[in-house]
């Protein structure tokens, strides 16, 4: 059964871990089975592929590579650092994330 991420697709995340720590960018992809994350220009390795019909030339490509969903943390534009981030009910009811750090709300659903 999947956990519950307060991350969501094309979030801006910071890297809190590893190789690339403090580096911006934002969420490709998210997989909530296996707890991971890619982030666009963070933990890529070399894919030496053979030329095939999407690509002819074949050669060494540039692989965006998973890695989990606790090494990143997300980016707050007003604080301007990872925050943690709160889940409130608005006025008319309905859920929104929020920052921890300065109480701004993120998204109103």
């Amino acid at each position: 059964m999947p956990v519950k991420y307060k991350l969501r697709k094309n979030d801006p995340v910071v890297v809190i871990s590893g190789k690339d720590k403090k580096k911006k960018s934002k969420i490709t992809v998210l997989d909530k089975d296996k707890g991971q994350v890619v982030v666009e220009n963070v933990n890529v390795s070399k894919r030496h592929t053979r030329p095939n019909q999407s690509n002819p030339d074949g050669g060494i490509l540039d692989k965006a590579m998973p890695f989990d969903i606790s090494n990143v943390m997300y980016h707050c534009g007003k604080c301007d650092k990872g925050v943690r981030l709160g889940v409130k009910t608005l006025d008319n009811g309905k859920k929104a994330r929020y920052c921890k750090s300065c109480g701004e709300v993120i998204d109103k659903n």
